[in-house]
């Protein structure tokens, strides 16, 4: 750091040339800003395609623009202002501080319009208006047509980077040109004070071309580029002095500063400094790539020598005349050749990105033209704008509708809220640790409770620790009310080593109220042993302060349960687990920002999304069938409450199918689009094998569990888009209450009977009656065929082991019938997938799973066992399906461990039609 502070002290400014996406996203450009090392920044096209073809870093922000209908060129431009315009973003302090002497990015005009001198000036202006940023430079080749377009470009007051420049005689036609672009200015009455440019010489490329036209012996190798700069330099010091220069500083013009360019060292014989240590001079700027920083940072000398041994430089260009090599010969040779390898690169990567926009529009299959059209619409309907003003009207003309919509999209705002909240939530849980608490428990249903998992899942696993987790807690959380499930959770979550959290945003959730009244009893009513998150002004936080909870975070009551992950309902669990929030919540403010007000609708990954699962709903494919790898499957049930409860109302709405074991495509009927959440790339095969068979596939992928928030944003984005595509109200769920007035219903009946009300027995089947072709359940599998669906809704405790046999019951119904089988556990699925049963389409056959339990549990304080509140459950959701006139079949188990049967009923040959 010394070195460089010494260098800028000389007069010096260091400069990349180098810019990547991914150092402008994980903050080491801006780092080298904050440290002093670098004071600008410089691209070229072959900087670009490197950075584009060797990575898949641009691979998120291409794939929306190729489904949205762009083409390659376009696509090109789009990447390339957005990394300039982000580096013009991180250098503008620098830029404000100096005053406009530093602080610069160059944006490069295309190679392709070099010898074209108006086609350059007009690509010029288009450019310096895109990325509208005051510290931008646009680049133009120092080309003969390119000296008439650098005049017009300045006097027009636009920054110009001047590139290319090998030769001397070149050089003094650039700062003519800058001289006059700014007298050409003044003469129209425009101010220059502003205006900026800069010079780049070019040196290691000359010394790489003279030196393999020399003998190896010769002194001269390795002097020539040095020497050439040298000489520019003294040409810079004549130009801008002088009554001519005199007068247009008066009027504020700045220097043009000579900037070496081809500062690397391309033979390794020469030190790794040699272009620094020897170009060092007031009023200059060293443009580096990284390794020539690093050397820079490590052991440049720094001191004058650019105006040092002038008469040997031009002794030293004499002595290269005398051997029968013409400098001028030498440059025209550069200057030809640094066009076509610019050139060269352009073309490279305009093929690179045709070739990723095929892929990306094959996964699309056969919604491309569908989306493209659709998202040109959304941009003409002006959806951005009025999705950020949160304009009711997107999804509802109904007042009070509309009303919802507006309470209900404070979630667009969480990023940045949860930002302001990042010191409390670890201060609190710093304060849970201290006092000896490493488990935690939530005790809540759907968006109160899903994210918890979901993070616990992703970041739990020891597998994966690594030191910015610290994860020594254990998170889980109970939302169900089987009571062998409350049972088993009781065991390993007790009260001398866990935290409960209390999480119901309306405070009156009746499977939360259950849970906790067990947990405060076994806790022997401890209240530092509780939390609540809730809304403000409900019961639950009534209770909390009754019971003097250790905490009560009132969440934000602007955002809906299915739009919380990124609330105190997922933070404040996240905290607790000791994941690094600000990298966290970083991940998710950058998906907010690429999805924002003023991102081109073609760019915004979360509305093209949206566009890609409406229009396919709208063309038959309204079964999302959720692929991914094992190490990120917990973000798929999350996907499917926010899909399933947004969009199943008005007989509409995107069925998710999460996690249903893949097969080859013969098993898929034409209503499925997939996503893939994609890891490892486990599933990279039978993904493959989908698109081939025509199958939109859309790849999204989850390299870290940080992305995790990230992917919250993205779907709490594009579902709502969709629903607007859909026509349906994306932030109520009007089908969500009459399964829980049953439920209530049943409950009192049972209060004041002493039994439960079992309703239609002629929909029911025993496990005895299960086996045999022709039974009632073969019969009832067999009327489906797609696009209906089968949704298993299984009222069992949810194990692994239960998981696995649910898994099974999948496949064998789907081998028969080719439809999609959706699985979910009671009551858990009432808060996501349930609406879209009572509310979506009217294509599905319902399979209710039951069972006796084997064991039982009171519920304190409410004259009744968890096995009865979750039969009275079963029955509720029951029957409104029955009322909803859906086909469904309730089975009837002796005990959880019978669904073997089930299983074995249905594993048989598919029915044929």
């Amino acid at each position: 750091m010394d070195n460089i502070r010494k260098l800028n002290e000389l007069g010096q400014s260091l400069w990349m040339d180098n810019i990547e996406r991914k150092l402008l996203e994980n903050g080491e450009t801006k780092a080298l800003i904050d440290r002093g090392d670098i004071r600008g920044m410089t691209s070229n096209p072959t900087i670009f395609d490197k950075a584009i073809e060797k990575t898949h870093d641009y691979d998120e922000a291409l794939m929306p623009l190729a489904w949205s209908g762009w083409d390659s060129e376009k696509i090109f431009w789009e990447l390339i202002v957005e990394d300039i315009r982000s580096a013009a973003d991180l250098f503008l302090p620098l830029y404000e501080e100096s005053n406009g002497g530093d602080g610069y990015i160059s944006i490069e005009v295309s190679p392709l319009l070099a010898n074209d001198s108006d086609a350059s000036a007009a690509q010029a202006q288009q450019l310096w208006a895109r990325v509208a940023r005051p510290n931008l430079m646009v680049k133009i080749p120092a080309t003969e047509a390119g000296i008439s377009a650098i005049r017009r470009s300045v006097a027009a007051g636009i920054n110009i980077n001047i590139t290319l420049i090998f030769s001397l005689a070149r050089y003094a036609q650039v700062m003519e040109a800058y001289l006059s672009g700014l007298e050409d200015r003044l003469a129209a009455g425009h101010p220059i004070e502003q205006l900026a440019s800069v010079a780049s010489f070019f040196v290691s490329r000359v010394d790489s071309n003279v030196d393999k036209k020399l003998p190896e012996d010769s002194p001269l190798r390795g002097k020539i580029g040095i020497a050439n700069a040298k000489l520019a330099y003294e040409q810079f010091q004549k130009m801008f002095s002088g009554e001519r220069w005199d007068k247009l500083a008066a009027r504020g013009a700045r220097l043009q500063r000579p900037l070496w360019a081809s500062t690397s060292t391309k033979n390794p014989a020469y030190p790794d400094t040699l272009y620094v240590d020897n170009l060092i001079g007031p009023n200059t700027v060293n443009t580096l790539p990284p390794q020539t920083l690093d050397a820079a940072r490590d052991h440049a000398r720094p001191e004058i020598t650019i105006t040092k041994d002038i008469d040997q430089a031009h002794a030293q260009m004499e002595e290269l005349a005398a051997t029968g090599l013409s400098i001028d010969k030498v440059t025209d040779e550069l200057e030809e050749e640094g066009i076509r390898l610019f050139s060269e690169s352009v073309k490279s990567l305009l093929k690179t990105i045709e070739q990723r926009r095929n892929d990306a529009v094959h996964e699309l299959g056969p919604l491309a033209d569908a989306v493209a059209k659709r998202v040109a619409r959304l941009e003409a309907d002006s959806f951005p704008a009025r999705f950020w003003a949160h304009d009711p009207t997107l999804w509802t003309s109904d007042p009070q509708g509309g009303t919802e919509v507006t309470m209900r999209m404070g979630w667009t705002e969480s990023p940045g809220k949860a930002v302001a909240l990042l010191s409390s939530y670890r201060s609190f849980a710093d304060e849970v640790h201290k006092a000896g608490l490493h488990r935690y428990l939530v005790l809540g249903m759907g968006g109160s409770s899903l994210t918890a998992e979901v993070i616990s899942s992703l970041f739990g696993d020891a597998s994966r620790k690594d030191a910015a987790y610290n994860t020594d807690g254990c998170l889980a959380i109970l939302d169900s009310t089987d009571p062998e499930q409350v049972a088993r959770t009781a065991a390993d979550f007790p009260p001398d080593q866990t935290l409960y959290i209390v999480a119901s945003k309306s405070g009156g959730t009746a499977e939360t109220t259950a849970g906790y009244d067990y947990f405060w009893k076994l806790s022997k009513k401890d209240g530092s042993h509780f939390i609540a998150t809730t809304d403000e002004n409900t019961s639950l936080e009534q209770l909390a302060r009754q019971h003097a909870f250790r905490r009560i975070f009132t969440s934000d009551a602007a955002v809906g349960g299915r739009y919380s992950a990124l609330t105190d309902f997922g933070m404040v669990p996240a905290a607790l687990l000791g994941i690094d929030l600000e990298r966290f919540v970083g991940r998710a403010a950058w998906m907010a920002r690429q999805c924002g007000r003023d991102i081109p609708p073609a760019r915004n990954p979360g509305l093209v999304l949206g566009a890609v699962l409406g229009e396919a709903a709208l063309a038959g494919r309204d079964k999302l069938t959720i692929l991914a790898d094992d190490a990120v499957t917990p973000l798929a049930n999350w996907i499917e409450q926010i899909v399933a409860e947004s969009s199943g109302k008005d007989g509409k709405g995107i069925l998710p199918v999460p996690l249903e074991p893949l097969d080859s495509p013969h098993v898929y009927g034409r209503d499925r689009i997939f996503v893939y959440l994609r890891q490892t790339g486990e599933l990279d095969g039978g993904a493959d094998a989908l698109a081939a068979a025509g199958f939109p596939v859309l790849r999204y992928p989850v390299l870290h569990p940080y992305e995790a928030a990230a992917e919250f944003f993205r779907w709490e984005v594009s579902v709502p888009t969709a629903c607007h595509i859909l026509g349906v109200n994306a932030f109520d769920q009007p089908d969500v209450q009459e399964s829980k007035d049953r439920t209530k219903q049943k409950i009192a009946e049972y209060r004041k009977k002493g039994r439960l009300n079992e309703g239609n027995w002629d929909l029911e089947v025993r496990a005895s009656g299960l086996q045999g072709s022709g039974s009632r359940l073969d019969d009832f599998v067999a009327r489906g065929e797609p696009p209906d669906y089968f949704a298993i809704n299984a009222y069992l405790p949810r194990t692994r082991e239960m998981e696995d046999e649910l898994q099974r019951l999948r496949v064998a119904i789907r081998e028969r019938t080719e439809c999609a089988v959706a699985a979910g556990f009671g009551p858990r699925f009432q808060h996501s997938t349930g609406q879209f049963h009572k509310g979506g389409p009217a294509s599905g056959l319902f399979i209710q799973i039951v069972s006796d339990p084997e064991r039982d549990i009171e519920i304190p304080n409410e004259g009744m066992s968890f096995g009865t509140l979750i039969r009275a459950q079963a029955l509720g959701d029951f029957e409104t399906l029955v009322a909803r006139h859906r086909q469904a079949i309730r089975v009837h188990l002796s005990r959880p461990q019978d669904i073997g049967y089930l299983v074995q009923a249905l594993s048989r040959e598919r029915v044929q039609r």
